[in-house]
């Protein structure tokens, strides 16, 4: 069943929010704030759906996206409840939460295989190399890259046209850092939207347009908009849930996450959301299309929120090639 549309997550996450909000509001229904993180808005909208369907008029879940550094921002200001996150929290997100007090759980709850994509008509992209990608983002490229015969000769003298998250996304800086070898030494002159629906329409509607997202916004539009497999060395590799299990869509699968505060952990149907989340996470990862962890990480989350283990360790820590049931039991850093 399809969860979210090309209409838009701001629609989306706007009516999650004031669907049930005269039964909810007749009722004193209690909330649950959630905002954050575009990648990881299907995963958890399709968790809040099912979860007020079951306490219908008893809570009432909104979920927000503003961006995985946006969502931080009101996270560790004790705005929200929960963070959807699509990388760990930073050092200065950290601080920012010690300075106000609140302390949190990280959860992993899916993995991501972070899509390029290019517009259904172009015939001659097959595919890209890492350092192909790096060229064409990078803001220390000279000159910049601004047509596709700059990238590879024999690719035509066109302009690209350059669609991308803003720099409060985490899919932003995940791919700064994994194909730009840093953080904040992305180009600047693209469209960027926090909203990856408006991504997808800018890449359908030109051309010669590039982008890049989660992959179930690749997957919701695959009609329109074309993936390229990325080649990072040992040959071209096409994204999918099978190719982010066995570790050879890389460097560009990664871990997707929520963050839940203390003080909202401490409250009762705040715990009760969480464990329906992770027991429904695996399900509803994949109906929206994302890769789900293995039962033993799941299991590991939850001993994690049972035992309050505050902190983070996947910021801490490269999770790359590692086991997150492993991961998850070292002592976290807060």
């Amino acid at each position: 069943m399809k969860r979210f549309t090309l209409i838009g997550v701001a629609i989306a996450a706007f009516t999650l929010a004031v669907v049930p909000s005269l039964e909810a509001t007749a009722q004193s229904a209690k909330l649950i704030q959630i905002d954050g993180s575009s990648t990881v808005f299907p995963i958890t909208e399709a968790v809040a759906e099912e979860f007020q369907a079951k306490n219908r008029g008893k809570i009432n879940v909104t979920v927000g996206v503003s961006g995985s550094g946006g969502g931080f921002k009101q996270f560790c200001a004790g705005e929200i409840d929960i963070a959807n996150a699509s990388r760990p929290i930073k050092s200065a997100e950290m601080d920012l939460c010690k300075q106000n007090g609140i302390k949190y759980v990280e959860i992993p709850v899916a993995r991501d295989a972070l899509t390029v994509v290019i517009n259904q008509n172009n015939p001659f992209v097959d595919m890209m190399t890492i350092e192909e990608l790096k060229k064409l983002w990078s803001s220390e490229t000279n000159p910049k890259v601004t047509t596709w015969s700059q990238i590879r000769p024999g690719w035509p003298n066109q302009k690209i046209s350059l669609y991308g998250p803003g720099t409060d996304s985490g899919t932003f800086d995940y791919f700064s850092e994994e194909v730009l070898g840093k953080g904040g030494s992305s180009r600047a002159d693209y469209v960027a939207s926090e909203d990856d629906n408006l991504l997808v329409q800018g890449v359908s509607r030109d051309k010669n347009a590039l982008g890049y997202f989660g992959f179930a916004y690749y997957l919701e539009n695959k009609d329109l908009i074309k993936a390229v497999p990325i080649d990072s060395g040992a040959g071209p590799v096409v994204p999918s849930s099978e190719t982010v299990e066995n570790s050879t869509y890389t460097p560009l699968s990664r871990p997707l996450f929520i963050y839940v505060s203390d003080q909202a952990l401490n409250r009762p149907e705040v715990s009760s959301f969480i464990g329906f989340y992770l027991d429904n996470a695996a399900d509803l990862s994949s109906e929206v299309g994302y890769v789900p962890l293995s039962s033993s990480d799941y299991a590991a989350a939850r001993t994690n929120v049972t035992q309050k283990r505050y902190g983070t360790i996947f910021s801490a820590t490269p999770s790359a090639g590692k086991q997150i049931a492993d991961l998850l039991k070292l002592d976290p850093v807060q």
